[in-house]
């Protein structure tokens, strides 16, 4: 099969960890005789840097013309003195809004948990969550916003709105996903204070009822929060608008141990959007330590979405589980006998070809 990707590397940490999962995807298509046919472009800072905008017209196109697209990350301190219009950090949005990846998944289990979780063994036991995040709405994208007046007049407005199309179509994939696995969607909501929430509790209440085998449970978003803390396991598939899936999904990575553990996909139109939650953490870029697995389990989850190779997926899951639990760890999942990023990846392309 010919695997054609657009492949944004971005800022930071982002090129080295995504040379990592390439390595692993190489490693794959050696395997399975498939050929990769991977396009490269700048992005974010980089791209503002090589092209004087975050998300040149080259990398637009391309992104618009794969299956797939697999992104580092974006983001350095070098531009934060710009205003917030000229951000590159925009360039992630408008490549959201591009190719309509409505729905992020941020898969959470205990399959991928390391010995740097600070949770007790018996609260992670059979922990198995699904985040399901609403990803070109809400308060990120909500018109009006901005800043305005000067000195003590200095004001700031953010919109938070959601048309009730944008609520059943993300309700819809959490929905069909909680159906092939526990059968349980909680929805998050802030419904008590927010009008936006109440109707994303009546819209989603609608389209349970196309989903008579799945029980849907709403449940406020600080509630969630301890909820995931104290009771993990008792979430299947978590339903949120965009500002909450962003918060919660950050605080379900410490179930794992390490915001570099988690992988994402971003669906909805033709093309899938593909990166590890984490940032591009500009503090440690350049000196081999960063965690590859969240974008190695990213790539998994690319072959599984895009390309429908479940095979492929879940041998490259298992390159992953078995790094873990021989203790082929980055720094911030050990303090001691760290491995190099290079390493890490080293080590889960090799399980690939042996295993």
């Amino acid at each position: 099969m010919k695997l054609e990707i657009t492949v944004l590397p971005g800022d930071g940490v982002g090129p080295e960890v995504v040379a990592e999962a390439m390595k692993a995807l190489g490693a794959i298509a050696k395997k399975f005789g498939h050929t990769i046919d991977a396009k490269e472009f700048p992005f974010g800072s980089s791209g503002l840097d090589a092209k004087g905008k975050g998300f040149p017209d080259e990398a637009r196109e391309s992104c618009t013309s794969t299956p797939a697209i697999f992104l580092g990350a974006v983001g350095d301190p070098r531009h934060d003195h710009l205003p917030p219009n000229e951000r590159p950090e925009l360039a992630l949005l408008a490549l959201r809004r591009l190719i309509e990846s409505y729905a992020n998944l941020r898969p959470v289990t205990s399959q991928f948990v390391s010995p740097a979780s600070p949770f007790k063994a018996h609260v992670l036991q059979g922990v198995d969550l699904l985040i399901v995040r609403e990803l070109t709405g809400g308060l990120y994208f909500g018109e009006p916003r901005g800043v305005s007046g000067e000195g003590k007049d200095r004001e700031a407005v953010n919109t938070l709105r959601y048309h009730m199309g944008e609520i059943e179509r993300v309700s819809r994939v959490a929905f069909e996903a909680a159906g092939k696995r526990r059968k349980k969607v909680t929805s998050v909501d802030k419904a008590n204070v927010l009008e936006t929430s109440k109707l994303w509790r009546e819209v989603a209440t609608e389209v349970s009822r196309d989903y008579p085998d799945v029980t849907l449970e709403h449940m406020l978003v600080d509630r969630a929060a301890m909820e995931l803390i104290a009771h993990p396991a008792s979430f299947d598939v978590m339903l949120t608008a965009n500002l909450f899936g962003d918060i919660l999904s950050d605080e379900a990575s410490m179930l794992a141990g390490s915001l570099g553990m988690l992988p994402s996909a971003s669906l909805g139109g033709g093309t899938g959007l593909y990166e590890p939650v984490h940032g591009s953490a500009p503090d440690i870029a350049g000196k081999g330590i960063a965690n590859p697995t969240g974008a190695i389990g990213s790539m998994a989850m690319m072959l599984r979405y895009s390309f429908e190779l479940e095979e492929e997926a879940r041998l490259v899951e298992r390159g992953v589980e078995t790094a873990l639990r021989e203790g082929v760890l980055t720094a911030d999942l050990t303090a001691d006998g760290a491995s190099t990023t290079a390493e890490v990846g080293d080590f889960i392309a090799d399980f690939i070809k042996n295993g």
